[in-house]
């Protein structure tokens, strides 16, 4: 084992129970778990997009803070209207100042505020709301771990080179496979039923982690940075970390929205 695959697995061991712990706790302590990750996503995409601008961490960090906290309190309507706010004034400095000329910058305060809210609906959902965060997270890790595993062994044509060089079609192949393996597998375990229709979800979501993966891939390429930051040893940033479960969450609660309506995100996303 190399020196920096033992950090990697280090670092994970540490911080998976950490995560898993917060959304067994839940209520406000999962909110505040998630407002700190997402005020970390805020400064790393301010530091390669804005070029470190304070005024314009503090925009999504309000955002990405306030939203997560509101929406357990005051409901997904105010929470949309912060992060519609804060999302004005960032466009706002943005062309008054022109400073990266880049149009990642029209989308970074959904970027870091929308995932998190997302959370926090599935998770304050009365019924099945551990579950259902469990469950996604299950679908997200496999079908990032499956697509490694698939692209390293298969290898085969690029699935978008100018962007991540080393993502294939094969690991996208393998997305698909461990996201399906996954929601079939933890749905059984949490007794759930409709299985095709999870296994389809996972599908999709698996689609979209690698999605989410190579957006934040494209934003890198863009600014010329090789992690969103450090914080995480051997991993780099909470960007880094994070980026697929970003594009997944988002589907997730919307699928549920959309299902069950905004108090029962959870049951709408896992009960067909």
């Amino acid at each position: 084992m190399t020196r920096e695959l033992a950090v990697r697995v280090i670092a994970a061991a540490v911080l998976i129970p950490i995560v898993l712990f917060d959304v067994w706790l839940g209520e406000v302590w999962f909110d505040i778990g998630i407002a700190l990750v997402a005020a970390l996503m805020a400064g790393e995409w301010c530091r390669m997009v804005h070029n470190g601008s304070q005024r314009q961490f503090a925009v999504h960090a309000v955002a990405a803070v306030g939203a997560n906290l509101v929406v357990s309190r005051a409901g997904v309507v105010t929470a949309m209207q912060v992060i519609l706010l804060c999302w004005a004034l960032s466009l706002a400095m943005e062309a008054m100042t022109r400073k990266s000329g880049s149009r990642f910058m029209w989308w970074g305060v959904p970027y870091v505020a929308l995932p998190g809210l997302a959370l926090v609906m599935i998770r304050q959902s009365p019924e099945l709301g551990l579950t259902a965060v469990l469950w996604l997270f299950a679908v997200v890790w496999t079908a990032d771990t499956m697509a490694y595993v698939f692209g390293r062994l298969i290898g085969g044509p690029k699935l978008a080179p100018a962007i991540s060089p080393n993502k294939t079609w094969a690991g996208l192949g393998g997305a698909v496979f461990g996201g399906v393996a996954a929601a079939i597998c933890a749905a059984m375990i949490a007794g759930l039923g409709s299985l095709a229709m999870l296994a389809l979800l996972g599908a999709v979501l698996a689609v979209l982690e690698q999605a989410g993966d190579l957006f934040e891939s494209s934003v890198k390429r863009r600014f010329g940075v090789k992690d969103s930051g450090h914080i995480i040893p051997g991993h780099g940033g909470v960007l880094d970390r994070v980026d697929g479960l970003m594009f997944a969450a988002i589907a997730a609660a919307l699928i549920g929205y959309l299902h069950a309506g905004h108090d029962m995100v959870a049951s709408g996303l896992l009960v067909w």
